[in-house]
């Protein structure tokens, strides 16, 4: 993504006719050059409040947007430093970890393998195992 005069990457905007809430387009828009290339692996996100402060939002909602990404591994703090955009994963490792997420759930919840197994076919659109 390109900078504006403001130093703020072009995609990084609120649209107030979307109905989503500020800080879920945020989100999305991060998300988004992640997956194109706009926002590579490495670039500097704005602070929060230099953020909230160009695009008139609070800082607690360009906040919120970064606690989640942040929680979604899609971006990381680095103290002082700020908070930066981290590189995407092969779709096989996140696949294997939400399968491992899954496991762990079935198994709470008593599953049988078997029955697990069938409820990701159907999911999938899969005639099952």
């Amino acid at each position: 993504m390109t900078a504006d005069a403001e130093g703020i990457p072009a995609g990084l905007s609120v649209d107030p006719a979307d109905p989503a809430p500020p800080s879920e387009q945020l989100r999305r828009a991060v998300l988004r050059g992640r997956e194109d290339g706009t926002l590579p692996a490495g670039t500097r996100l704005p602070p929060v409040r230099r953020l909230a402060e160009v695009l008139g939002l609070a800082a607690n909602t360009v906040a919120k947007a970064y606690r989640e990404l942040e929680a979604a591994g899609a971006i990381e703090t680095r103290g002082r430093r700020g908070s930066f955009v981290r590189g995407g994963e092969p779709a096989e490792e996140r696949a294997a970890r939400a399968a491992r997420r899954y496991a762990e759930e079935v198994r709470a919840l008593g599953l049988a393998p078997e029955r697990a197994l069938a409820l990701v076919a159907a999911q999938l659109g899969h005639p099952g195992p």
